[in-house]
């Protein structure tokens, strides 16, 4: 006589391999895991870190092509770090962010979009680098879901206080990465122990490296960078990580939160450039 088969999945949020009918993960306390509302193919796919960080990463490539669509600035004139450049006018249309944009015409939406923008290929280049580097690991330890919301709120941190600081124009991805960062070493010195103390170690060589890298640069942001830092630490401590506090329906809805932000946002700075290459005025 056959025994029953038992049909194992992974759970929809910490992704340990259980019975798809158990009643809640036993391992997160998920409740209803394989229901078809939190097990299919979509939920799966938005989920799952590794497609969240090749989206990330694919929107930022893409709305540098179209910076460098729009530009009037001549490409591969120049030097090394100026090499692929758009203008700062294809910058200002698309979501550049800072006290022009914000107090001059309005643009508080910028403090989304900007987080999406660079100023050249080694610009670019570096960030996500970064990105592909620290996204996985706080997916890791704080969950998929917040790792969506510390990148999203933590360069909206950085922007805010560079524009208090009195920035006048600013863009680029490495605010939301302080905000990894800032997540990361709240982690290290809150969990503590062997790992725990590599993970800050690790964490705070980017943190001097940042620092140093602004003091020998021109034009870094430094306040967007140390926002999105003390952003990351605060938003690491009221969402928790995964060691002490499972993800929730909490986390979730956070998170979907940024992303229709980030959606509207980046819709609004293609249709300012839209408008602006037409003849037209958007603001």
């Amino acid at each position: 006589m056959s025994t029953p088969e038992r049909r194992s999945i992974l759970c929809p949020n910490c992704n340990k391999l259980i019975s798809r009918d158990e009643p809640s993960c036993p391992w997160c306390g998920t409740a209803r895991p394989g229901s078809w509302l939190k097990n299919n193919p979509l939920t799966r796919s938005v989920g799952s870190a590794d497609r969240l960080v090749t989206i990330i990463i694919t929107v930022n490539v893409v709305m540098y092509v179209v910076s460098l669509l729009i530009s009037n600035r001549p490409q591969g004139s120049g030097g090394l770090f100026s090499a692929l450049s758009p203008d700062q006018s294809s910058l200002f249309v698309l979501g550049a962010t800072g006290v022009v944009p914000i107090d001059r015409y309005g643009r508080f939406w910028t403090l989304l979009t900007a987080n999406y923008l660079h100023g050249g290929v080694l610009h670019i280049l570096f960030n996500m680098m970064a990105l592909r580097q620290l996204l996985p690991l706080v997916a890791q330890e704080y969950g998929t879901w917040r790792m969506l919301t510390i990148y999203t709120l933590g360069g909206v941190a950085g922007y805010v206080l560079s524009y208090f600081a009195g920035v006048g124009y600013t863009i680029g991805a490495s605010a939301a990465l302080c905000g990894l960062i800032g997540s990361l070493l709240y982690y290290g010195k809150s969990r503590g122990g062997l790992y725990g103390q590599a993970v800050f170690k690790e964490v705070w060589g980017w943190v001097v490296g940042l620092f140093l890298f602004g003091l020998v640069v021109p034009g870094i942001n430094n306040w967007g960078h140390g926002g999105g830092v003390v952003g990351g630490i605060i938003l690491g401590f009221l969402l928790g990580y995964r060691e002490r506090r499972a993800e929730n329906l909490f986390h979730k809805f956070l998170a979907l939160g940024c992303i229709l932000a980030s959606v509207a946002a980046l819709a609004l700075g293609l249709l300012s450039a839209f408008f602006t290459l037409s003849g037209g005025h958007f603001h």
